[in-house]
């Protein structure tokens, strides 16, 4: 959980730096890169995603080496090339576009806020020992969660001020 966590916090960092969404405001306050600035902010964000796994492979006890090295497999599927990296790829891609539809958005939440969702219960299943067939249906319910979550969101996002939101609202708009 302490590493889905900093993994999350990273891609925060990283959604709010100026060359992705350029966010002013996260949780109410100003952004690490606002704080800090940019180049503090990106060594922040890779700071946390390398303690992640360092957090997993030091502090997982209890747990065999076998599921260990299929959680750190499973966490940096779910965040690489085939999941958020992806979804923030073609976020980015798609910004300003008007012609996106609900294919190409449901992508973009499956692959960024879904993905981490996944694997947060992904990983609790393995390390609790669940079989193959119940992390599968775990996977399952963990994506409709997340894409339930990023709907709501956005909605939120039209509807809500910046000040009830804690972030700049109208964002996920453009």
């Amino acid at each position: 959980a302490c590493a889905v966590e900093m993994i999350h916090t990273m891609s925060l960092i990283h959604d709010d730096l100026p060359c992705m969404d350029n966010d002013d405001l996260r949780r109410g306050k100003p952004t690490n890169h606002k704080v800090f600035g940019e180049n503090v902010a990106v060594l922040a964000g890779d700071a946390l995603l390398a303690f992640a796994f360092e957090h997993i492979a030091t502090q997982t006890k209890g747990v065999s080496s076998d599921r260990i090295v299929r959680v750190v497999g499973e966490l940096a599927r779910c965040i690489g090339a085939e999941g958020l990296v992806a979804g923030q790829v073609v976020d980015i891609c798609s910004e300003g576009n008007s012609d996106v539809g609900l294919d190409h958005l449901e992508f973009i939440h499956l692959h960024k806020t879904a993905a981490l969702l996944e694997g947060s219960v992904v990983l609790g299943a393995i390390v609790g020992g669940a079989t193959d067939e119940e992390v599968e249906k775990l996977r399952k319910f963990a994506r409709c969660i997340g894409l339930l979550f990023q709907v709501v969101d956005d909605i939120l996002d039209v509807t809500k001020s910046s000040k009830e939101l804690g972030k700049t609202a109208g964002k996920d708009l453009i």
